[in-house]
């Protein structure tokens, strides 16, 4: 099966040696989202709350960048550096999705890429 890397310009380009999504047959894995602003490549300001709803948004474009949107996530992981965090976690999630709501892991880091509070990746299916 081919392989189709997904590219947009609206999220934050990779800083490493990965792709922002790869798509096989009709599944795309998203690589972790950090809150990044795509125009700058600088962190958001603003804490946890902010930092969050960027993540939401740019993973957000690379769903469209796939064809697909977030109600189409079957599997999110979420990466926070304090589990204190969750609930307003959560809270934002329900502002990006609608029910059924994805399967989700929530885990507890000691660190994330460029000093960030949270990560999410996540696979898509169209």
């Amino acid at each position: 099966m081919a392989k189709e890397i997904i590219h947009t310009d609206k999220a934050p380009a990779a800083i490493g040696a990965y792709s922002q999504a790869v798509k096989a047959g009709n599944t795309v894995y998203l690589s972790g989202q950090i809150p990044l602003d795509p125009a700058s490549m600088t962190v958001v300001e603003g804490g946890f709350a902010a930092e969050t709803h960027q993540v939401f948004k740019n993973m957000k474009a690379v769903c469209e960048a796939a064809g697909g949107n977030l109600d189409q996530i079957v599997k999110l992981n979420a990466y926070l550096t304090d589990l204190s965090n969750f609930a307003t976690f959560n809270e934002i999630m329900g502002q990006y999705f609608s029910q059924p709501f994805p399967a989700r892991a929530a885990v507890g880091v000691a660190s994330l890429p460029k000093g960030v509070l949270v990560e999410a990746e996540a696979v898509l299916v169209l």
